[in-house]
This record gives structure tokens, C-alpha cells and sequence, in this order.
């Protein structure tokens, strides 16, 4: 028989300290799991081992090596010191230990907490210290808010790295401190941009004079471990000089909490409403002064050009540049729209650069997606199952529940009126209350007949117009892309740089389906 060891240490465990505690060090979980193979007469196939990784974490390096080489059936049991080293989520002990592992013919086998999947007698016993576990992640992610939103309200800086501009402060934790270096790239920002400079003219500035941007910044002086930055992973772009504009984190007040996981079962952010953020005036030194903050806010207010009507463009954020992967922005220039890439705008030898007409590209995918509808959708069925377009299903559901809610509400009166004349036969009221309480109820029911009257003969009128209609689905046969189709049927588009004497660039569709 072949073992797999899998050992695992997080950073909260490195804080205890009694040999009782469900942690120890990895070298103790190797030695504990090896002697505890030999014992048994089993192979050490390999040992699969992850520190500083917590028992939420699905995204293990050595754990997701695990899991590849037991799908393959590369040993036989998987050897662990307790269950909780596995995982701490009951899900996960349901997936693997009672799912996928007797699938592969897979063991699972834990020394402290002696637990076997060989042994059914003790599946209760797993699932119980799963979610015990579960318990535990659930309680610790709550201690760890709390005290991440005190230290938040009380203007310490929690982040695992400081603003481009700060660095942590060695001798107190919380505490930022200006980077000189970086702190004269952000004054130079903010000037240039109260000078008349845009955005994007500011980042190719800075390009041309080979002036790392934040993130290759942190990387070069070891603030921030990453890997070696690409072909435009240095540069500065619109979107960076726009964030260091607008953050009053540079007048020394400090903003925390812009973003915010769901659940501790998730380290995906989402972005928070700004009233939740976290706001504390006064807590570091400024980089730049509050006149030359006030000034910055009004030309950007000045200079925002917001979409018309405030809608989002018909690609936004769909299409990338094929050469160097960044997103494509929107320009327009007598009248019409175009996607380019904003990569060659500010470091010309970056990118080949990427440009194309929105109504071109439009053309081009109504085009491909009419060929597909042709080629595998069948137009006959497809209408037997939608006889309503959207507009006319929306407005067919609301009257079906409103007609629902009235018909409901025409049984009650009924029991109620049959009711009251019980009451009335048993003496519990009085002739005079009778009388009065019916006349009510019968008034009542008779407005709701009305309306229930007036309902079904809108639905009849509906259904006539959606029979009278071309009830074909209008996807079929598209004339026209909405935003909403775009987000729905389009993965990403790629496009390149239109070669020499062609009509239009090479465009590649990602389609969702």
C-alpha cells in the first residue's frame, strides 16, 4: 500500500504552545506520520506539505498537488495527523472524504483523531469534527473582523502592504510613514495634473523616463513578493493615475475598507458602498498639501465626461488587446466610437496596439453569432417554447400574479362570509354587527371581482398581441447587439493590429456558450 503525507501548519497555529493543541510544527507531523507508516507496513509515496495556509484555504499548493495525484490513483491512502489538517470545511470532508476518495479508491486516514474511512462505524465521527471545524473557522473569522474593524475605526493601517507613497513603520505597528521616493513621483502627479496635463499624457511622462509603476515599484524593493513583471506589467496606464488622484489617503486622512469579502469561505473582494468605509482624519503625514487636494477634485469634476444618458458602452470591459492583453478604451472622434488600446498611448514600443470601430465590431459579431443561430439553433422549436418576447413575457408574468393575488384574495372574503353567517346562526354577534361586518365584506369582494375581471381581460389582450406578433426569439435573428445580449452570450473579444492592406483587424470571439 501506497501513503500520500499530507502535513499543514497556518500562521494562527504557530501561537500555541501545548503539546495538546491541534497544530505542532511540520517537521513533528512528518516524523509522527512516517513512524505511523512504518508501523502500519505502508510505502511513503510523497509528502505533501503546506505552511502558513489556513484549513479554508482551497487554493494549497501542496493540497491541490494532492488532490491531482489521487484523481490519478498515484498511491492508495492519504495519512494525515487529524481531519483538520485536511481541510476545516464539512463540504470538503463530504467532496473527498465520503465522495471522490471511495470513487478513486482513495483511503483517508487521520493518526490524533483516528479517523478512517475504512471504517464506517466512524463516518459520524468525521462529520462531526468537520463541522466542529466548520464551527471554528466560523468563530475565528468573526474575532479576526472585529478586531480588523477596531483597529480600522482607530485609524490604524491593517493592509499586508503600505499606499504607493508610505511605507509601514518598523517600530509601530498600524503606523505609516512617508517613502520619499515614491512620495516625490506622487507630488509630481498631482502637479502635473493642476498643470493641464491628462491622465494618460501623465503616465506616458513617466514611462518615457523609465519610472516603474506602484506595483513593479513594491517589487523591485521587495514590499510586495511577485512574480517578475511582463511585457507591460511596469508601466503606468490611466487607470493608476487616476487612483492616486482621487485618494485623500495623501492629505494623511486614512480610507480602509473599500472592498470586502462575503464570507470567510471567499478571499474574492467586492467593492463596499463608500458610506461603509472606514474614515479617520489626521493619522500619518501628507504627502501633498489640502489647497493643492482641493484644487486636484475640482478639475476632475470639471473634467469627467460620463456617458450619455449613463449607460455603459456596448463592449465595455469584453474586449482586450491580443498583443499585450489589456483592456480596451473607448474614443470617439467625429461622431463615431472606437475601442483602442491604451498600452501604445502611453509607451509607444509596448504594444503593436490594437484598434477598431465599435460599429465595425458589432457588425462582425451579429455576423458570427447569425451563423451559429443558422447553424445549431432550430427556429420551429424554439418558437414553440418562447411564443412571448421579453417585453411581452414580463408583462404576461406580472398579470398571471396578480391575477394569482386576486384570486386568493376572493377565496378569503368567500370563507370569511361563510364564517360570518355561522356566527350569526350561533348567536356569537349580533344582527346589527352581522349586517354591518357582511355589507363590508360584500363591497369589498365586489371591487376585487372588477379587478379580477379587468385582469383577465388584459391577459386575453396579451396573448392575442403575442399571437398576431412575430414570435420568433429576436435572438435568432439579430439585427441589433444590446448590452445585454453582449454580457450574456460574450466570454471576451480579442483584437489585434489590422495588417497592412486588410479592412479590418483580426478579431477573436470568446462566446459563453
Amino acid at each position: 500500500m501506497k501513503a500520500a503525507i499530507y502535513c499543514r501548519l497556518s500562521e494562527e497555529d504557530r501561537n500555541k504552545r501545548q503539546n495538546t493543541d491541534d497544530s505542532g510544527s511540520i517537521q513533528n507531523q512528518k516524523a509522527l506520520l512516517l513512524q505511523y507508516a512504518q508501523t502500519q507496513g505502508w510505502d511513503v509515496y510523497d509528502i505533501y506539505s503546506d505552511d502558513d495556509y489556513t484549513g479554508a484555504d482551497r487554493s494549497r499548493p501542496a493540497f491541490c498537488r494532492l488532490l491531482r495525484d489521487a484523481e490519478l490513483r498515484r498511491f492508495d491512502i492519504v495519512l494525515c495527523k487529524t481531519q483538520s489538517r485536511f481541510t476545516r470545511e464539512l463540504e470538503l470532508v463530504e467532496k473527498y472524504l465520503h465522495g471522490l476518495f471511495p470513487l478513486w479508491g482513495i483511503r483517508f486516514v487521520s493518526v490524533v483523531d483516528n479517523a478512517d474511512t475504512n471504517n464506517d462505524g466512524n463516518k459520524k465521527s468525521r462529520q462531526i469534527n468537520g463541522l466542529v471545524n466548520e464551527w471554528y473557522l466560523e468563530d475565528m473569522s468573526k474575532n479576526i473582523r472585529s478586531v480588523l474593524v477596531n483597529r480600522r475605526e482607530n485609524g490604524f493601517h491593517i493592509g499586508s502592504s503600505a499606499l504607493y507613497g508610505y511605507q509601514k513603520d518598523p517600530s509601530q505597528k498600524g503606523r505609516l510613514l512617508v517613502d520619499q521616493d515614491a512620495a516625490a513621483i506622487v507630488r509630481e502627479i498631482f502637479a502635473l495634473f493642476v498643470q493641464g496635463y491628462g491622465k494618460t499624457a501623465i503616465a506616458r511622462m513617466l514611462n518615457e523616463r523609465g519610472i516603474p509603476n506602484p506595483s513593479e515599484y513594491k517589487r523591485l524593493h521587495g514590499i510586495c513578493v511577485r512574480p517578475p513583471a511582463g511585457k507591460t506589467g511596469s508601466l503606468w496606464k490611466y487607470p493608476a493615475i487616476a487612483s492616486i488622484l482621487s485618494n485623500e489617503m495623501y492629505i494623511g486622512n486614512m480610507v480602509q475598507g473599500k472592498y470586502g469579502s462575503a464570507s470567510y469561505k471567499t478571499k474574492k473582494n467586492r467593492p463596499r458602498p463608500k458610506s461603509l468605509w472606514y474614515r479617520v482624519e489626521h493619522t500619518h503625514e501628507a504627502i501633498i498639501s489640502l489647497e493643492l487636494w482641493n484644487q486636484t477634485q475640482t478639475l476632475l469634476v470639471q473634467r469627467a465626461k460620463p456617458f450619455s444618458g449613463g449607460s455603459i458602452g456596448l463592449f465595455a470591459g469584453k474586449t482586450h488587446c491580443a498583443c499585450c492583453g489589456y483592456t480596451l478604451r473607448s474614443s470617439k472622434n467625429r461622431g463615431r466610437h472606437y475601442l483602442q488600446c491604451p498600452t501604445r498611448r502611453v509607451a509607444k514600443n509596448a504594444c503593436t496596439g490594437s484598434f477598431i470601430a465599435v460599429e465595425k465590431l458589432e457588425g462582425m459579431v451579429l455576423s458570427e453569432l447569425q451563423c451559429l443561430c443558422t447553424q445549431y439553433l432550430d427556429a420551429g422549436l424554439l418558437a414553440e417554447k418562447f411564443p412571448y418576447r421579453n417585453g411581452l413575457q414580463r408583462q404576461r408574468d406580472a398579470l398571471l400574479n396578480r391575477l394569482a393575488a386576486y384570486e386568493k384574495k376572493d377565496t378569503a372574503y368567500l370563507k370569511s362570509i361563510q364564517a360570518l353567517y355561522l356566527d350569526r346562526a350561533s348567536g356569537r354577534i349580533t344582527e346589527t354587527d352581522f349586517n354591518r361586518l357582511l355589507d363590508g365584506l360584500t363591497a369589498e369582494r365586489e371591487s376585487l371581482t372588477q379587478q379580477l375581471q379587468d385582469t383577465r381581460e388584459q391577459l386575453e389582450a396579451l396573448n392575442t398581441q403575442a399571437a398576431n406578433e412575430d414570435t420568433a426569439p429576436p435572438f435568432l435573428s439579430p439585427q441589433r447587439l444590446t448590452r445585454e445580449m453582449v454580457d450574456f452570450l460574450i466570454e471576451f473579444i480579442l483584437v489585434g493590429k489590422r495588417a497592412p492592406g486588410e479592412k479590418s483587424p483580426p478579431v477573436e470571439i470568446h462566446w459563453n456558450f
